[in-house]
């Protein structure tokens, strides 16, 4: 049966070793013979340049290469983790790069699919550094920098967000749906696909008077979550840990 996946807001991290490990058995079984993986962004909970020597980012590189080699085009866009992910690991991963926000056909529908960070207006503090960290120029400094450099500046940043979302309300967080609305009226679609808010569900609404739908990804911290889309219809769908959870 032909499908297509959606994942999302894995926060791969050497730490979580219970999360590469079904990530990996993802690929290797649950992925095998899709029409397409698309990975919308938070693959890595941090991330500071396509040179990290890290053996767990290796691993994951070879695995989607893998899956990549037997046929699966796998897409990415970018997360507000891992937003410098550049060209040399997605060549080495066997993932196309697209834009922060694309229409798919999805088995004859249009979708709009993105990370969804930008949908979450209510946080005015996170999108100015959203707009100011996003800026080429900025980027392209940061990653000029010496890698254990880099390696510190992206570990303070993990903490400070870490440290700031608990003190910021689950609504601030949440998207806003006039900001729903107005992108997917700009696009003219009636389904948005995206993660980051880490509430998978699916969100029925009218949208210029038509029946529209946001659905939401989940994402991996207690277990696997994937979106599985085919020609008769959708469905969010968990994995349970193949290895012992960790919780330090």
């Amino acid at each position: 049966m032909s499908k297509t996946l959606f994942i999302a807001d894995l926060h791969l991290h050497r730490d979580r070793s219970d999360i590469t490990d079904l990530f990996c058995h993802f690929l290797a079984n649950d992925a095998v013979g899709c029409d397409a993986l698309y990975i919308l962004g938070d693959l890595f909970e941090v991330w500071f340049g396509d040179d990290n020597p890290c053996p767990m980012i290796k691993l994951v590189s070879e695995r989607l290469k893998a899956l990549n080699d037997t046929g699966v085009p796998i897409y990415y866009i970018h997360g507000n983790r891992d937003f410098t992910i550049g060209k040399r690991y997605c060549k080495q991963s066997g993932m196309i790069l697209l834009p922060e926000s694309k229409v798919i056909d999805l088995y004859g529908t249009p979708a709009l699919i993105m990370h969804g960070d930008s949908l979450c207006t209510r946080d005015v503090a996170y999108q100015k550094f959203r707009k100011r960290s996003r800026n080429p120029i900025i980027k392209f400094l940061l990653l000029s920098l010496p890698f254990k450099t880099r390696q510190k500046i992206a570990g303070d940043i993990r903490n400070k967000s870490k440290a700031s979302n608990k003190k910021i309300s689950l609504e601030i967080m949440d998207v806003t749906q006039n900001e729903v609305e107005k992108d997917m009226t700009n696009a003219d679609v009636q389904l948005l696909i995206h993660g980051h808010t880490h509430r998978p569900d699916r969100h029925h609404f009218d949208l210029n008077g038509e029946p529209a739908e946001r659905i939401v990804l989940g994402d991996w911290y207690d277990q696997g979550s994937s979106l599985v889309v085919t020609k008769e219809g959708m469905s969010l769908e968990n994995q349970a840990f193949i290895s012992p959870k960790i919780t330090g």
